[in-house]
């Protein structure tokens, strides 16, 4: 067990003590008071806005495979079931990612699938990035923020922006099949078909990069306009209650909160520091702290429906697994 793994059950246990201490500060009653005003108008909230965005990640992900599934309709279920083990377990947002690839199986060989897999992660992250810097560009020129704020954002894209970077080097350096070429120099070989497997999937990822450009920089698209829908569930969220807010400022609150997302990937749905962050962004763009905490708590209401929908997928979808035709 790694230092990470032995953390993440004090990172869960620290953010159950920071949503406590926020309800505790802001009041339950003035939390109440908004989820009351959304009286019918919640379902709204935890279906709409969300709906479109899985719609649109799910096109994302079909873009990074070399050989897309035939099936819409299954790659949309097998990544509903694996957002659902992400949110709910310890292992920084891997495990959820494993399931997809093995969940496509035998219709897409898993050195293809483990490929897609990894470069959806790296054009979904890219998108949150262009989200930032649009936010940071929207905020800092309409003046919707203070300066400080916006500087703190601007670094925080600038991190982002060299880790992605890393990201993309570290694919391209060969390191799934270097692992296991490790393993072997530590007296722990791998069979030459699982080692094939590897090397396999450096290659179909160099192949991407190198040979799929279009269909990348399409996939950072739709992921863009997934995390866009964040921004209108912000608009969404507040306009119900009665308060008036802006287009440009909602969109700068949902970027600023994928920063947040992507800063706290370690801990299981970002536990307290999506609360903590949240309360501190509304309360910057004047919303009130008892604004940002509530649109939190309603998110984490939005996230069990959806986990029980990925679990219910993950559930089919096990049971009829795809057949080795099931290809384009």
């Amino acid at each position: 067990m790694t230092l990470i793994d032995r953390l993440r059950p004090i990172f869960v246990l620290a953010g159950i003590g920071a949503v406590g201490y926020l309800v505790f500060r802001i009041g339950p009653a003035a939390i109440w008071n908004i989820v009351r005003d959304l009286s019918w108008r919640l379902p709204l909230v935890l279906l709409f806005p969300t709906c479109v965005a899985v719609v649109a990640d799910t096109l994302a992900w079909r873009f990074t495979f070399l050989s897309p599934p035939r099936s819409f309709a299954r790659l949309l279920g097998v990544r509903l079931a694996g957002d659902a083990l992400n949110q709910i377990t310890p292992t920084a947002s891997v495990g959820g990612d494993v399931w997809r690839a093995l969940l496509l199986r035998p219709g897409v060989p898993l050195r293809e699938s483990v490929a897609s897999v990894v470069a959806d992660k790296t054009t979904s992250v890219t998108s949150q990035l262009l989200l930032l810097v649009a936010g940071v560009l929207v905020a800092g020129q309409a003046g919707l923020v203070s300066p400080t704020a916006v500087w703190v954002m601007a670094v925080a894209a600038a991190v982002e922006a060299l880790c992605i970077a890393g990201f993309v080097a570290v694919q391209l350096s060969s390191v799934v099949g270097g692992g296991g070429r490790l393993l072997a120099k530590l007296r722990i070989p791998l069979s030459p078909e699982r080692q094939a497997a590897l090397d396999g999937t450096d290659q179909a990822l160099r192949t991407l990069y190198s040979e799929r450009g279009f269909r990348v920089f399409v996939s950072v698209l739709w992921h863009f306009a997934g995390a866009a829908m964040g921004a209108l569930e912000v608009y969404v969220f507040v306009r119900l209650l009665g308060v008036p807010i802006s287009v440009g400022s909602a969109f700068a609150i949902g970027a600023f909160g994928s920063a947040v997302k992507f800063f706290s990937f370690m801990v299981p749905g970002s536990l307290g520091a999506l609360e903590g962050g949240n309360v501190a962004i509304f309360s910057a763009f004047g919303l009130g702290q008892a604004t940002g905490l509530t649109y939190t708590l309603v998110r984490r209401l939005r996230e069990i429906v959806w986990i029980a929908a990925g679990f219910l997928a993950s559930s089919l979808l096990s049971s009829r697994p795809a057949p080795p035709a099931a290809r384009e």
